[in-house]
């Protein structure tokens, strides 16, 4: 509740004042101070300390530093504040001068001082978008890392930073860019990605891309290699029916239950313990097990969503210590596959409604959700997410998702999300 009281000013005159706060974008002098030089214990300090030297009357703007095999950048843009000293631009840049001439005699490094721009007060335009472009390859071409920046030029973009997130199992590289608009930047991208094959992906910066809390992956050609149902229909002596119907239910030229349907209609007349002998045979995808612990240890609630069987995915949901899974099952008759189906159908309209009440049941918004998988029947569940990421998928796919990776590691999902390889590795042992 407000209190309206009025408060005698004159009696509390002994209470000091909080200070005004500076208006942003002040229209003092800046200038730019660039360090370079072999890095050591002690210059960023050393800078600093002469800096502070000069009083009251600089502020600091803006700081960026990297290290790259031992070599030292680092800038900072100061600017003089109006009616203090130093008065003005030259002012400024000499004051600075002689701090700069202090720190490279004692440190060894090479320190320049420039005029800024008196106007900009170092903040970036009002309309500026920024966003996150992260080239992954194995190995990273130089004409993809070229490319990425032509295009990022055409289109008005600027790279403000440029990060190693990972050098293994892919290299990986995140060009923070502000001034560009992300469809036609994404568009950019995409063709330099298709010309250099690496995977380039876009993702808008903010708290929303370290603020996701679940993620759902498919299974079939995702989570394990291959598809469980031609593995079945081999089983069954079915194998080149299946896999024809398979793969043109995948590229979306098939109504996913009606494909479904043909397909567990091959396999009446099975076993039931041929369900053991190919859940026993599942390879998980390189890089699986490492994503799945490094997001749990990150909080992350983690499950999965497969038009494949219960029979199967249950077992493996629970051996990987997954919060939820779901898929069809397969009708069993003593003791038989009878080539049908129990309950409802986990198509492609099912999967989103899966992921959306896997996130309602976890109190987490859709926007904080991210969904993985290669096929036609994973689109809604893609575009439902607030991050969906076409894994080795179809072309069809691809266009349609957030985020493309072509790479054979399913970890490299980590990267999109902006996690290097030593936040991977502090989560513990990779696969």
């Amino acid at each position: 509740m407000t209190d309206t009281r009025a408060i005698d000013v004159s009696a509390t005159a002994d209470v000091a004042s909080p200070p005004a706060r500076p208006a942003p974008g002040g229209s003092g002098p800046t200038a730019l101070i660039t360090v370079t030089g072999a890095d050591r214990p002690g210059v960023t300090a050393r800078l600093f300390t002469g800096l502070g030297a000069l009083g009251a009357g600089v502020e600091v703007l803006d700081v960026e530093q990297v290290v790259v095999h031992g070599q030292l950048v680092l800038g900072v843009v100061v600017r003089a504040l109006t009616g203090q000293r130093p008065p003005g631009s030259g002012a400024l840049v000499d004051s600075l001068d002689v701090v700069a001439a202090d720190v490279s005699a004692a440190t060894g490094v090479q320190v320049t001082v420039e005029h800024g721009d008196p106007g900009s007060g170092g903040a970036p335009a009002a309309d500026a978008r920024r966003h996150h472009v992260i080239v992954l390859g194995r190995p990273v071409p130089p004409d993809a890392v070229a490319g990425a920046a032509r295009a990022i030029a055409a289109v008005g973009g600027n790279i403000d930073a440029i990060r190693r997130l990972s050098d293994y199992p892919v290299t990986s590289f995140e060009l923070t860019v502000s001034g560009a608009q992300a469809a036609p930047l994404r568009a950019g991208l995409a063709g330099v990605a298709a010309e250099t094959g690496a995977d380039i992906a876009v993702e808008q910066v903010g708290l929303a891309r370290r603020s996701k809390r679940l993620i759902v992956l498919d299974v079939d050609s995702t989570l394990v290699r291959g598809e469980v149902i031609d593995e079945l229909a081999a089983r069954a002596g079915r194998a080149d029916e299946v896999a024809r119907i398979t793969a043109a239910a995948m590229n979306g030229e098939l109504d996913f239950e009606q494909s479904l349907r043909a397909r567990v209609a091959a396999l009446a007349g099975l076993p039931e313990s041929v369900l053991d002998e190919v859940r026993e045979h599942l390879v998980l995808t390189p890089g699986a097990r490492t994503l799945i612990r490094t997001l749990q240890r990150l909080g992350f609630r983690c499950g999965i969503v497969s038009g494949g069987f219960t029979q199967i995915t249950d077992p493996l949901a629970a051996s990987l210590g997954l919060d939820f899974s779901a898929a069809n099952t397969l009708e069993v008759v003593d003791g038989r596959l009878t080539g049908g189906l129990v309950g409802e159908v986990v198509d492609r309209a099912a999967k989103a409604r899966a992921l959306a009440r896997f996130a309602a049941e976890h109190g987490i918004p859709m926007e904080q959700t991210v969904a993985v998988g290669d096929g036609a029947n994973d689109l809604d569940m893609l575009a439902a997410a607030g991050l969906g990421i076409a894994f080795n998928a179809k072309p069809f796919v691809r266009e349609q998702a957030d985020t493309a990776l072509n790479q054979p590691y399913l970890d490299a999902v980590l990267q999109v999300l902006g996690f290097t390889r030593d936040e991977v590795l502090d989560a513990g042992p990779a696969d």
